[in-house]
Parts: C-alpha cells; structure tokens; sequence
C-alpha cells in the first residue's frame, strides 16, 4: 500500500511533533461517498479519510513515488483517497529524536482483543 508524507500538521505533543503520514487507496469515484461513510463508524481505526482528490493540495508531489510501499495503480474513473497511516508516529519519531522508541512496521499492525464493534461510532 503506498504510504506518504503530506503537509499536514499533527497536534504537537511535547517533544514530538511532525507531519501526518496518510496511506491511499484508489477508489471508483462513484463509491467514495461510500467509503466515507463507512469509515467513519471507526474513528478508533482510521476513520474517514482526511483527503479526497488532488494529492498536491496535502503536499504530495507525485502519487506515483510514495514515500514507504509500493506506487498506487489508478484506473480511469478511480479517485486516490487518504486516509491517516500509522506511520505517522514514525515519521514524528524521526523528527524528535527520543533516545528509545517501540512501534511497528508497515503492514505488522498492533492487534488487540477488542472487537470491530467496540471501536464503532454509530
């Protein structure tokens, strides 16, 4: 999945602060109402997305170089939609320096007991 820098801001946090990495699946543009939508019952698992369209309007110059995985395939049609990585907290990391940090890797997600339907909004 590619995965990218952008120009968003994260809310500083003592020491830490930095931008928001976002992955981004393509999307057929009739359907991402949709997908909106049914993301956003789990704001505790990425949510809705927090871009739709253009990449250069969240500082990312080319969707075809991502800065962590593979380049995207867009189809004609399709829509490139963000969505907030988690990532992101190594990208902050990288900037504030701190002597010891634990996190993980792209694709090896923390996985927890609590069911899909705990982390529902609606």
């Amino acid at each position: 999945m590619p995965m990218f820098r952008t120009n968003l801001a994260c809310r500083p946090a003592g020491i830490f602060r930095g931008p928001m990495v976002v992955s981004m699946r393509p999307i057929p543009a009739p359907l991402v109402p949709r997908a909106v939508t049914v993301t956003a019952r789990y704001p505790m698992a990425h949510g809705a997305p927090v871009h739709v369209g253009d990449p250069a309007l969240i500082g990312i110059t080319d969707v075809m170089k991502p800065d962590w995985g593979e380049p995207p395939t867009l189809l004609g049609g399709e829509e490139p939609v963000f969505w907030a990585c988690g990532v992101t907290p190594q990208a902050v990391a990288l900037e504030a320096k701190p002597p010891l940090v634990i996190t993980h890797a792209p694709g090896h997600m923390f996985v927890s007991d609590l069911p899909d339907h705990a982390l529902s909004a609606l």
